[in-house]
């Protein structure tokens, strides 16, 4: 029986997902096989042994120590693309709140509770309305920087609004490549791509080398006038920066899904209280999601959506399984092959896969594996964690 501490408001359809006769949910267990949460913040909190395995029902994880899970052995896994249309959604209605003074607009009709009159309300709204005209989206170019789950989408989407798109992306898979219109026009550089759009949407994970992407000497390279949406991650631009460009006319709007008090009671700033992934179906998705990664996981040993593993998958061909990850040093998967061998058991199937500092197996076996055998394997120098599933 696995056990799994929930955190959060997790999705009932999630949860729905673990039967009943092989996992106990609960947001409390001394010894949990696992954690599944969205936002809840883990650095500060001590992880047991017991947890082999951390999945977030969203995108993002910079609210679970990374570094140090990884070295404890322990995948973290996320659930991009999940929460990808209830974001792209947003963009659409950030891209025309910000081109149009929509909300200005409908505040200033807020604001005539007075008048009683229908003749005179519509005489003043007719004389008022230019001071609320904007433009129109169509035929300006959007400027995607990141083409993954959520980029993707938003380009294409923009392509349909009869935008021109231009899209940077060096790290870009072939999986997202494949998503992506033939008629995305891919930029060699960040710099080219700011230079070239009239309006700027981020969507890059908060990583070192992402950390201000956004900050005084790219600004520079904007069009007069522009537009930025951050509804990536908050460290991704440098808030003073934007403000200073914003003061000194180079730049037009910021509109952005992370607010903090600096960016408050300013016109050329739209601020949005962190609803990106704020749908039904959003939430349902990642815990969905989260679930059965954590499941495929604990009962067969893939890896799929890891931030720390290695992508690990393989069919299920019988017999019986051990799966071990190790520092991603020489030796040690011989070392545990030549302990199956001294045993006389015979391998039916295996596979390897590393990242960075990590390595990560699974193996096949025709014969059940032994407690003594694991611990064996356990002492192998630079094993970190073994595990046999039946």
């Amino acid at each position: 029986m696995f056990k799994v501490r929930t955190y959060n408001q997790i999705s009932s359809k999630g949860l729905d997902c673990f039967p009943h006769e092989q996992y106990e949910i609960a947001s409390e267990f001394s010894e949990p096989d696992a954690f599944l949460l969205r936002s809840q913040k883990l650095h500060d909190e001590e992880i047991p042994s017991s947890v082999k395995a951390v999945a977030r029902a969203g995108a993002g994880t910079n609210n679970i120590p990374i570094s140090d899970y990884t070295q404890k052995g322990v995948v973290v896994f996320n659930t991009p693309g999940a929460n990808a249309n209830a974001v792209k959604e947003l963009i659409a209605s950030a891209l025309f709140l910000s081109s149009r003074d929509i909300f200005g607009g409908m505040s200033y009709v807020q604001g005539l509770s007075e008048i009683k009159d229908g003749g005179e309300m519509s005489m003043l709204l007719e004389k008022q309305k230019k001071q609320f005209a904007g433009c129109e989206v169509a035929g300006k170019t959007l400027g995607v920087v990141g083409l993954g789950a959520i980029g993707s989408l938003v380009a294409n989407m923009a392509l349909e609004l009869g935008m021109n798109v231009a899209g940077y992306d060096p790290a870009i898979s072939v999986e997202a490549a494949w998503r992506l219109s033939s008629s995305v026009e891919k930029m060699d550089n960040l710099q080219s791509l700011l230079a070239a759009s009239d309006f700027i949407t981020l969507h890059v994970p908060a990583l070192e080398i992402t950390r201000h992407l956004i900050n005084a000497e790219s600004l520079r390279c904007f069009k007069p006038n522009a537009v930025l949406l951050n509804f990536a991650r908050e460290e991704v631009v440098d808030t003073s920066a934007v403000l200073d460009a914003l003061e000194a006319g180079k730049l037009g709007k910021y509109t952005t899904d992370f607010p903090t008090p600096e960016l408050l009671g300013r016109s050329d700033v739209l601020l949005m209280p962190h609803i990106g992934a704020s749908t039904e179906e959003a939430e349902e998705n990642c815990a969905i999601m989260a679930a059965k990664q954590l499941m495929d996981y604990l009962e067969n040993g893939n890896i799929q959506n890891s931030v720390n593993f290695p992508a690990t998958k393989m069919p299920r061909n019988g017999g019986y399984r051990i799966t071990f990850c190790n520092e991603n040093v020489p030796k040690v998967l011989g070392s545990v092959l030549s302990l199956l061998a001294d045993r006389s058991m015979n391998v039916i199937d295996m596979v390897n896969k590393s990242r960075d500092e990590i390595a990560y197996s699974i193996i096949d076996v025709e014969t059940q594996p032994s407690e003594e055998l694991l611990d064996e394997i356990s002492q192998v120098e630079g094993i970190i964690i073994a595990r046999a599933l039946a």
